[in-house]
């Protein structure tokens, strides 16, 4: 670590008047232990002293004045800053650019100083965006572009991407300066694109990026290993105490279907749900003309996980199937 934040910080208090001195680093959490303590709020100081919230926040503006002749001794500090946003394309994340700068301990310390710096601002939480701290106000308006552009592809493509393979439109302005690590902070502000556990960026309503409960998990299952699994081997992936309970998520989900005794796939890879003779159905239904029993147990097969005897029971329901000198067509009602 470049800097003692914990030692600049009790010098530029240490002259301070006590009350103004003890809300200060109430406020930002500077007392011990490990450098950095807990942020207080005006009304649990106030409490303390007996005052109220507007009091506690009148000692701690007249303690900022006091040391505004004070912030030229933090001249280096501040750069060091400075040069660390610039590298972040002007803005970071807060509790991100907090842990970069401050570490584990001395976060309450880095936002103290930010607070001090005059060219430091800060973005409170928005519907759009996370708090961040910025140098530079256009630089927000580049990261909306930049992330509206990014959400437009991957709402297109419907799938998680790397950042090497996120690529703003010209829409976004210019963007073609900025490094991956700029990028990278932009999208780190973002509410509406998230990155996942293996580094893919997405919607953050999509369950490869936010998965919500069994269901979303075994969906993720699926999409990794590309194939069907019996409900038993899914919840062994998602770590599910009971396997019967993966069973019953599934079944009730239309991303699901049912291919064999307890063997799930997704709908999106083509399967239909139903039961085999659903399927055979289906498939007499889309010829238009008899088919040979090979032919149906060929399609069917593609479409079930069965025995093949499973499928010729199901074709010699009378109440469903005809069997003629061409083939099996459908019984007509």
């Amino acid at each position: 670590m470049l800097f003692n934040y914990a030692k600049i910080c009790q010098n530029l208090v240490k002259d301070l008047p006590q009350r103004q001195k003890e809300v200060i680093s109430r406020r930002f959490g500077l007392n011990p232990p490990a450098g950095g303590g807990k942020k207080e709020t005006l009304e649990a100081i106030g409490k303390d002293y007996d005052i109220t919230r507007e009091r506690v926040r009148q000692i701690e503006e007249d303690g900022f004045l006091r040391l505004e002749p004070k912030i030229g001794q933090l001249q280096k500090t501040f750069q060091y800053f400075t040069d660390q946003l610039k590298n972040f394309g002007d803005l970071k994340k807060e509790d991100i650019l907090l842990q970069e700068l401050g570490g584990r301990r001395f976060q309450p310390q880095i936002y103290f100083l930010l607070t001090l710096g005059p060219n430091f601002e800060k973005v409170g939480e928005s519907d759009e965006f996370y708090s961040l701290w910025t140098i530079n106000q256009n630089s927000l308006i580049l990261a909306k572009k930049v992330i509206d552009s990014f959400y437009d592809q991957l709402k297109k493509i419907n799938q998680p991407l790397s950042l090497e393979d996120l690529k703003p439109s010209r829409a976004a302005g210019r963007w073609h300066p900025l490094s991956q690590t700029a990028l990278l902070a932009y999208l780190e502000i973002s509410k509406k694109i998230q990155k996942n556990y293996e580094g893919l960026f997405g919607l953050k309503n999509w369950p490869e990026i936010n998965p919500r409960g069994v269901k979303d998990k075994a969906y993720l299952v699926f999409k990794k290993t590309q194939k069907p699994l019996h409900f038993s081997q899914v919840a062994e992936f998602i770590n599910a105490a009971l396997p019967q309970t993966v069973h019953n998520e599934l079944i009730r989900d239309e991303r699901f279907v049912l291919v064999g005794r307890g063997i799930y796939a997704l709908r999106e890879w083509g399967y239909e749900p139903g039961q085999v003779k659903d399927v055979i159905f289906k498939i007499l239904k889309k010829a238009e003309k008899p088919l040979t029993k090979e032919e149906i147990l060929k399609e069917v097969l593609e479409q079930r996980l069965v025995k093949e005897n499973t499928v010729l029971l199901n074709l010699s329901n009378k109440k469903y199937f005809l069997k003629a000198s061409q083939g099996y067509t459908v019984r007509k009602a």
